[in-house]
């Protein structure tokens, strides 16, 4: 929740953007604003993960509330471990962007490969002692190595840390973060409400509804991060650029083709998931007490995701092609729009009697609105922008 709100949510879109006006304008400048906003972000993490320790047993209660108290109480001492992790992440996330700026993606991508052996170094040392909680301790040493990674990849193109906390708290530019952030961070709001209202409504479902939505949605959500969010990922510094430069050409000859490209490869695995998720289903979980009937639910589950899948992995490039032109208010507001339509599928088809089935269905159909809704409102932003140019 804190990183996805707070990091991948605004900061991380906010920062590149910036950091590429400053630095085209001025090398020293640039480096600076990075520093800024490093230190403001660090005192803001701290002071936000220290509060969810402290709120973190009434928050679990509000998350998980059809979960047994001995369940509750062990995600409640999980979460007080993993609150670590976003601190990490965080101060990564700037020195991500620094990376981007500079096309240094070997190392950018790198990270999460670093991150996943932690975690499954945790799961084969640290579990056969610690239980779950060695898990825990895998994603946290997972998430400091990530940090490192880029933080050592962030020297390497000239990056040098400067602490000076209360100088880069009083700077101009973190307000101009704060009202990028802004908007961006009510989307990523509305996402994770979405996820708990998803979340709490499957855990009233059912014994076993919560991880066959996991295991389903990580399925198809798998090729949305390979393609979806690593086309939006490098194209955002090229778009961030060719606004910045009010280059018209440029921008529309990075981000047509990327979305042309995305777009096909979603088809193509729509079609490969239609024809065979139950047997990948029975292929990566088909094992112990995932009986026949959880691998047909799954499955099922796995093809109505897929259905929009073409409209969740464009979803990335869209949104940063917005935020490429500092434009964040119109993607908050077509989140608020999807996540209502989202709540009013769910409720209707679980009146219906469909069961699980709803959770994917109405967040398909949700997905595949906000996707039609950025295309269009993003024609209008750029041809507002260019032909201001133009003029």
């Amino acid at each position: 929740l804190v990183y996805t709100f707070l990091i991948t949510g605004g900061l991380a879109i906010a920062f590149l953007p910036l950091f590429s006006e400053f630095f085209a304008r001025d090398e020293k400048e640039g480096w600076e604003t990075a520093n800024h906003i490093l230190n403001a972000l660090l005192v803001f993490l701290i002071l936000m993960s220290s509060l969810l320790f402290l709120l973190s047993p009434w928050l679990i209660k509000i998350l998980l509330p059809g979960f047994p108290v001995e369940v509750q109480n062990s995600a409640l001492k999980l979460v007080r471990l993993l609150l670590l992790s976003p601190i990490f992440f965080g101060l990564a996330n700037i020195f991500s962007g620094i990376l981007q700026y500079f096309n240094r993606f070997f190392i950018y991508g790198l990270a999460p490969v670093i991150y996943n052996l932690s975690i499954i170094g945790g799961i084969l040392f640290l579990a056969p002692t610690w239980g779950i909680f060695g898990v825990g301790l895998g994603v946290v040493g997972g998430a400091f190595l990530y940090f490192l990674s880029q933080f050592l990849g962030a020297i390497w193109c000239g990056f040098s840390w400067k602490p000076d906390f209360l100088s880069s708290l009083r700077q101009p530019v973190i307000g101009r973060v704060l009202s990028l952030m802004g908007p961006r961070t009510m989307t990523v709001a509305l996402q994770q409400l979405n996820l708990w209202v998803i979340t709490a409504t499957a855990s009233f479902l059912g014994s076993g509804v919560i991880a066959i939505l996991y295991f389903s949605n990580n399925l198809q959500g798998f090729f949305v991060g390979l393609v979806g969010v690593s086309f939006g990922t490098a194209a955002f510094p090229l778009l961030s650029r060719a606004a910045l430069q009010k280059n018209e050409g440029e921008f529309l000859q990075y981000l047509k083709p990327a979305l042309k490209q995305v777009i096909i490869l979603a088809v193509l695995a729509t079609l490969f998931l239609a024809l065979f998720s139950e047997k990948i289903v029975r292929l990566l979980f088909g094992s112990g007490r995932f009986d026949q009937t959880a691998i047909e639910i799954t499955s099922q589950m796995v093809f109505l995701f897929s259905l929009s899948l073409f409209a969740q992995a464009a979803t990335p490039l869209l949104t940063r092609a917005f935020f490429s032109l500092q434009e964040a208010k119109t993607p908050a507001l077509i989140s608020f729009v999807s996540f209502s339509v989202n709540i009013l599928i769910l409720l209707l088809s679980l009146k219906f009697g469909l069961g699980i089935l709803s959770l994917a269905l109405a967040f398909s159909i949700s997905s595949i609105l906000q996707f039609f809704l950025l295309g269009t409102f993003l024609k209008k932003k750029l041809k507002q922008t260019f032909l201001n140019v133009r003029a």
